[in-house]
């Protein structure tokens, strides 16, 4: 099986304008034979356009079954009113009668096509077999969902009265290779309100052509509810019986119009939330004065009109105070990023043996593993104070991590129980269960870290990155819907944070991506630069607005962006452990 190599949008374009000459020629003098095997060549990607008005051209004449069933999986993106370009590689009666799925598999751009093992016996009609490696799938809900299976789809080509080749009863499965699904589809984290005071981003896909669409695909987004991997988390504020009451649509002046109805008796408070909740999830979508608007009127009393810039900041409450700039465990002691010297207090003068450390969002609190007995014990309480003990037993406590809105600390008590501390009236730490059975399920965590909006946590598995919802209040919190990201790619992890909500970094064991950043479904991962990093990186803390710090082998390194080469910390210190407030 020789396969077919992918290598991006511009370069696939410009191969295509050069080898199509060639394989014209080559197809043409080859007809008469069907080939054993698909022979490598560029399929080449097409951006969305208008839609209804595109002109789709037949297929090219006398093209063998591999080719077509090839040319068709290409086609599946391309511009079009109902997969029009897809349809033009079936017979008449097809063309008609087929229903593709609302969802979509996502293969790697390298995948082949064979002819069955098992021919049908009538020579003009032939199974062709679509071989190649799974990335995930766009879901119903328009939500990524990440996968590792080998991705098989068959298809019957039967020979026409007019000798062509066409695709004949094909199933409803629709498949697109990763470049072609990067390039017809664009990412909008549509927001959802959280109890912790701030609105959390569920990433979802929406084709990217015609631009003046996409403000209506967000708002059905928005109405239909959150993703299943978020469903509990979070709050629809635009749920039943809110509906959009006309189309969404640009006025003349540039103004985008949100009709909505069924608003009657929202308080108002409750009507700037729902304002804010369009307002944050348009803004990828559009540039445009948004007036909103309920049954008619101004959804909030005189404020007809919206912009992001005129919003609230709802990311206060889960972004660390400037003063904050961090802390390391380091030689048994917690030590502060600011200046390198110890905190105050028994955590850093050496009172405690530390093994890890995390320092609540508003910064006035520690959570402290520390060695004890042979084991090691939890304590929690006011930074420069002694700390507490909180009984929760174990023989190993992960790092401790803090959740947003809450004052909650979680850690994972020998890899299988995640222990949940909450705080009484008198200052008391009582320590709760969660329900994290299907999390546990994928193996023993090592790594715990809270998402800064605290709806999601990210996990580390048997060295494999994983991110759950965290669902319910009060006494009963369980979490939910684990996902495991880039299966495929990604391994021997050994420490996570978030980088703000939307988007995790990683460090590994691997010498040439040490660092790497993957959003929060798993669509999309990004290695930082590995100069001046020694290996093995252990690890990573990231927060709004801060510098990324990793430690490796000879200390803490700092840097911003992809690309950038990692700087010495001012404060660099030899197997420290960092971390920002959360």
């Amino acid at each position: 099986m020789n396969p077919v190599v992918f290598r991006g949008a511009g370069r696939r374009s410009r191969l295509s304008r050069l080898l199509l000459p060639v394989l014209c020629v080559l197809v043409l003098a080859g007809c008469a034979n069907v080939p054993l095997e698909s022979q490598p060549q560029v399929v080449p990607g097409e951006r969305q356009g208008p839609g209804s008005g595109d002109v789709v051209p037949d297929p090219q004449p006398n093209i063998d079954p591999l080719s077509l069933v090839r040319a068709f999986v290409g086609a599946t993106l391309k511009p079009g009113q109902n997969y029009a370009a897809a349809r033009a590689y079936m017979d008449e009666q097809s063309r008609v009668n087929w229903r593709p799925s609302r969802s979509l598999t996502i293969i790697q751009n390298t995948f082949g096509t064979v002819y069955d093992t098992n021919p049908k016996p009538d020579p003009n009609t032939q199974i062709v077999n679509v071989r190649g490696s799974e990335l995930g799938t766009l879901d119903q809900n328009s939500a990524f969902v990440p996968g590792s299976d080998s991705a098989f789809l068959q298809l019957k080509v039967r020979k026409q009265a007019t000798g062509q080749w066409r695709i004949v009863d094909p199933p409803p499965d629709l498949y697109a290779t990763e470049s072609d699904f990067s390039e017809n589809y664009t990412p909008v984290p549509v927001s959802f309100y959280s109890d912790s005071g701030t609105f959390v981003p569920d990433r979802r896909y929406v084709v990217a052509k015609p631009q003046s669409g996409l403000p209506g695909k967000v708002m059905d987004l928005l109405v239909s509810g959150p993703s299943p991997s978020l469903a509990g988390a979070v709050k629809n504020l635009l749920g039943e019986p809110v509906e959009i009451d006309t189309n969404v649509k640009n006025l003349d002046d540039g103004t985008l119009v949100v009709p909505l109805t069924g608003v009657t008796g929202v308080t108002d408070d409750v009507r700037k939330l729902m304002a804010a909740q369009i307002v944050l999830s348009l803004q990828y979508v559009t540039n445009a004065r948004i007036r909103i608007l309920a049954d008619g009127a101004p959804l909030v009393p005189n404020h007809p009109d919206w912009r992001a810039n005129e919003l609230p900041s709802y990311s206060v409450s889960v972004s660390p105070g400037i003063e904050q700039l961090g802390m390391a465990t380091v030689g048994g002691r917690i030590r502060s990023l600011s200046d390198g010297n110890p905190v105050p207090g028994p955590a850093g003068n050496g009172g405690y043996d530390v093994v890890s450390a995390a320092q609540s969002l508003d910064g006035k609190r520690l959570a402290v593993v520390e060695r004890s007995g042979g084991g090691v014990r939890l304590r929690i309480g006011d930074v420069g104070h002694e700390l507490p003990p909180v009984d929760i037993g174990g023989n190993t406590l992960s790092r401790p991590t803090w959740r947003s809105g809450t004052g909650e600390v979680w850690t994972v008590v020998d890899q299988y129980s995640v222990g949940r501390m909450v705080v009484g009236p008198t200052g008391q730490w009582t320590p709760l269960g969660v329900n994290a059975t299907d999390l546990v399920q994928q193996g023993g965590i090592t790594e715990l870290r809270f998402a800064r909006d605290g709806a999601r946590v990210a996990a580390v598995i048997k060295g494999q990155l994983w991110v759950a919802s965290v669902v319910g209040s009060g006494d009963s919190v369980s979490l939910r819907e684990p996902r495991h990201l880039q299966p495929r790619d990604l391994e021997d992890v050994l420490d996570v944070d978030w980088d703000a909500q939307d988007n995790l970094v990683v460090v590994t064991k691997s010498p040439s991506q040490p660092v790497v950043r993957v959003t929060m479904d798993g669509q999309r991962m990004d290695a930082f630069n590995s100069s001046n990093l020694t290996p093995t990186v252990h690890g990573v803390t990231v927060a709004p607005g801060r510098p990324i710090v990793v430690a490796d082998a000879n200390g803490l390194w700092i840097a911003s962006v992809l690309g950038e080469v990692w700087r010495p910390h001012g404060h660099t210190m030899k197997d420290a452990d960092p971390f920002y407030p959360g």
